[in-house]
């Protein structure tokens, strides 16, 4: 539930005193690039981080010495607690392709999402086995408790490219989980619960039929939020560019013959996924008209059929492709907002803008993050040039009861993110006043984690 900040700013002294606190920041793991395509946070529309009480779970990715790709990763759960950081759990034999979202179900039990490959050992590609890997996180012990079969409509013929979902009710104990079957659909999965797997269904990718050649837009990295078997899911194009004239100079840019397209941003909710499937797709976003780029970055709900939406744009992908097609369109970045009700729009504003005709410091990744009192912060990445010097921060934003910024702060980290991912709501994390952060820290090889003790009073 969120409950959007309408108090009184603070005094200059008293802001002082009640902003943001770095209280940690650390080295949790070492990554060797895979070479497949994938890395730790590419499955960036979930969550590698969890929060129960005073323990941290980190689910990490590591490369298998000497394994070929694509399947040549595994999964590894390390533990933060008063002891420090732990690897206590690791894949002993399944090989995967993709990093492994966790969540958590009333803070007692941690869900893995896994896809173990079935191809043999030497295959570049080939069949994959979803699997839901339940870890007992109460003990101070825990221990792999089971591994389910999600259960899907049909027989999908899943491979290592699962670009999957993951979402939990943590209050409930309800997981919903997304997969993908090549350019037909997002298959899906709900967890009940009662310990059992009793909806599924498919997410119909919409039709692009105003391309050259009419294809289905797949729709990728999914964003997934439930609350009270309500389901939200917002995710990005990806398809190769359906533009010939763009595609061929796209070509002799990169000397590639594909180049995908992830500039068109998709909404669809179910307001009881047990009865059914999603209702129709809404398109919220398109830079299609200029050849730009849409990152779709996070889901926050402010009640079962409301809720709010954070994205990235781009106005032109590539200078190039500007000056070759548009010249004049300014180069923008721009940190976007929405809130939807039911399905429908209802708000949108522009958080943050840099650029050509712009400031000069310009938004990039983001989250959003509700506290234990209900309010709604966006935490993101800002780089450029302010004066002549570099500029390379990740900025605190608390959003007012009307959708506007109501306090900035930049966050006194040393190392900053440009790439993160949070302990989210989204995937059963309490909320709270503690902001964990698990990314590239910049200046640090391997995965970092961060955490930031939120202002404690701010009326």
């Amino acid at each position: 539930m969120v409950t959007l900040w309408a108090g009184t700013l603070p005094t200059a002294a008293a802001d002082r005193i009640r902003a943001p606190r770095v209280e940690a920041e650390e080295h949790v793991y070492d990554y060797e690039d895979a070479r497949n395509g994938a890395g730790p946070m590419w499955c960036y529309g979930s969550s590698c981080v969890a929060r129960a009480g005073q323990t941290v779970w980190v689910s990490a990715l590591e490369t298998i010495p000497g394994a070929k790709p694509l399947n040549n990763t595994r999964w590894a759960l390390y533990r933060r607690n008063a002891a420090g950081w732990q690897r206590i759990a690791a894949d002993p034999v399944g090989r995967t392709r993709e990093p492994c979202p966790i969540a958590l179900l009333d803070g007692k039990t941690l869900a893995l999402s896994v896809n173990p490959t079935l191809a043999p050992l030497d295959s570049y590609s080939g069949p994959a086995q979803p699997e839901m890997l339940l870890f007992d996180v109460a003990s101070d012990a825990p221990r792999q408790a089971r591994a389910l079969l999600p259960s899907w409509q049909g027989a999908p013929p899943f491979t290592e490219h699962s670009y999957r979902g993951l979402a939990a009710d943590g209050r409930h104990g309800e997981l919903l989980l997304m997969n993908v079957v090549g350019h037909i659909a997002q298959h899906w999965s709900f967890w009940d619960r009662r310990g059992e797997w009793t909806a599924k269904g498919r997410w119909e990718f919409p039709m692009g039929v105003e391309y050259a050649r009419p294809e289905p837009i797949r729709l990728c990295y999914p964003t997934l939020a439930l609350q009270d078997r309500a389901a939200h899911v917002l995710a990005i194009s990806d398809i190769i560019e359906p533009v010939p004239a763009w595609r061929e100079f796209k070509r002799q840019l990169t000397g590639q013959e594909w180049d995908y397209d992830f500039r068109r941003l998709f909404y669809a909710w179910s307001p009881d996924i047990t009865r059914g499937t999603f209702g129709g797709t809404v398109e919220i976003a398109s830079r299609e008209a200029t050849c730009g780029w849409i990152t779709n970055l996070d889901i926050a709900l402010e009640r079962k059929d409301r809720a709010h939406l954070l994205w990235l744009e781009r106005s032109v992908a590539r200078s190039e492709m500007r000056d070759r097609f548009f010249p004049g369109t300014p180069m923008t970045v721009s940190l976007e907002h929405a809130v939807v009700e039911r399905g429908a729009v209802v708000s949108r504003r522009t958080l943050a803008i840099g650029g050509e005709g712009a400031e000069s410091v310009s938004p990039g990744y983001g989250r959003l993050h509700v506290d234990d009192r209900g309010r709604l912060y966006v935490l993101a990445y800002f780089s450029g040039q302010r004066d002549g010097t570099s500029v390379s921060e990740n900025r605190l934003l608390l959003l007012q009861n009307d959708g506007t910024i109501a306090r900035s702060w930049t966050l006194p980290l040393k190392r900053p993110f440009a790439n993160f991912m949070t302990a989210t709501s989204r995937a059963g994390t309490a909320p709270s006043r503690t902001l964990d952060i698990l990314g590239p820290a910049e200046g640090q090889s391997g995965i970092s984690y961060a955490r930031v003790r939120l202002p404690d009073d701010l009326d």
